[in-house]
């Protein structure tokens, strides 16, 4: 299947012209993106046996990028051993991980699409059990020590009990973790990687630096807006310094939540202006902020934990130099209008990508996008035990639309 770029409105059903915004290409740093189908990092656990990209990891990044995405953000990929509650999320520490990633690199280019790595550590959100964290030899780690909740998103399953966290230990310099963030995009540089991502959302560690109810230093990386915002910038700048400018993007939750983190509106809004003012500054490549989702709030003591406010009327005024996206739930028609209306410059979708890999092709057409199989969106429990072709299952087996359509010609 041969994906065009650009989109003929005469070609469209009447109802879908207002999508040819998503098919106009758009600079980002020095890329030249040929459509606006961006696609979300999205945890898939198929890192088998534990943390390096397997070859089923190279077929469904170039799946996706055949279909039509013009940017991929690789799933989140962990700057050092730990504990995740993903059991089979990869890594990007080791130059194993660096030949794996560059398969993948390889492939996606080879489709004409460019590739972003999101860099992870998840900070308190571990579990001192979990095999990657025992391997490890070092305790979890968090800005203070203070215990998430435990809940529905922050279970580990794959441990007797189905725990929660572990009881963090304060990390004591922090400077030892941004190296080993900017030793991450060295490697994710090595594997042919466009650029890289910081996840500075989700509960974890950049985001526990940020929130006031998390970090509860009294050193330079506590206590004020500026201390606490200091750990996530100096990130971003060691990663800007591996990569060159407006090849780094971050991203962002200022409506908290998930997994137990989120400040008093006041603070929040404060906190995260500060923030994205000063990233501002460093030639990024973008800055990607998730809109409020009840549905991604836990409710803790009774309380919804998450902080609700307009990302996009708070924060866009304050990008000037570096492009502004969001997530989280857009549909295509939402993404349109929001790019057409000015509001944003670009919207990644996420699980729209599972189970339609060419869905750039599915949306120029009106053909409806198909659903996935929730029960394999994540790796098995023990997925070490299980062959490529059961971890191809709900992965990369969904059909492309011409296949569909041949299919249904020959019942």
């Amino acid at each position: 299947m041969t994906l065009a770029t650009s989109c003929d409105s005469k070609s469209q059903p009447e109802g879908l012209k207002n999508l040819s915004v998503l098919f106009t290409p758009i600079q980002l740093g020095p890329l030249t993106l040929r459509n606006r189908f961006f696609m979300a990092p999205l945890t898939r656990d198929r890192s088998i046996p534990t943390n390096v990209p397997s070859n089923l990891m190279v077929e469904y990044y170039r799946q996706r990028a055949k279909g039509g995405a013009a940017l991929i953000i690789a799933e989140s990929s962990l700057v050092s051993r730990q504990g995740t509650i993903w059991p089979h999320a990869p890594g990007i520490w080791s130059d194993e991980h660096v030949h794996a990633w560059k398969k993948v690199t390889d492939a996606v280019h080879e489709e004409g699409a460019y590739i972003y790595l999101q860099l992870l550590h998840v900070g308190r959100i571990a579990h001192i059990d979990a095999p990657e964290q025992i391997a490890s030899g070092e305790p979890v780690y968090a800005p203070s020590p203070i215990r998430a909740h435990a809940g529905n998103l922050s279970k580990f399953r794959f441990l007797p009990g189905e725990p929660g966290p572990s009881t963090p230990v304060e990390i004591k310099d922090p400077r030892k973790i941004i190296e080993q963030f900017r030793n991450a995009a060295t490697n994710a540089k090595k594997a042919g990687f466009d650029g890289v991502e910081i996840h500075a959302g989700g509960g974890f560690l950049v985001h526990e630096f940020l929130d006031n109810t998390v970090n509860k230093r009294t050193d330079e990386w506590g206590g004020s807006v500026e201390n606490r915002a200091r750990f996530g910038l100096e990130i971003l700048r060691a990663l800007t310094e591996v990569f060159g400018p407006g090849r780094v993007g971050v991203k962002l939750a200022p409506t908290g939540g998930y997994i137990d983190i989120g400040m008093p509106l006041e603070d929040t809004i404060e906190t995260f202006t500060y923030f994205i003012t000063e990233a501002d500054k460093l030639n990024l490549a973008y800055m990607m902020l998730l809109r409020y989702s009840e549905t991604m709030n836990p409710i803790i003591d009774g309380k919804l934990r998450g902080t609700k406010h307009d990302v996009i009327q708070t924060y866009r005024p304050l990008v000037r130099n570096s492009k502004f996206f969001v997530n989280q739930s857009y549909t295509p028609q939402e993404a349109a209008e929001h790019i057409a209306t000015g509001k944003v410059d670009g919207v990644f979708l996420g699980t729209a990508w599972i189970a339609n890999p060419d869905l750039p092709y599915r949306v120029k057409y009106g053909i409806p996008l198909s659903g996935f199989d929730f029960g394999r969106l994540y790796g098995a429990r023990d997925a070490s035990v299980l062959s490529e072709e059961e971890l191809a299952k709900g992965y990369t087996d969904y059909p492309f639309a011409e296949q569909v359509q041949e299919k249904a010609l020959l019942n």
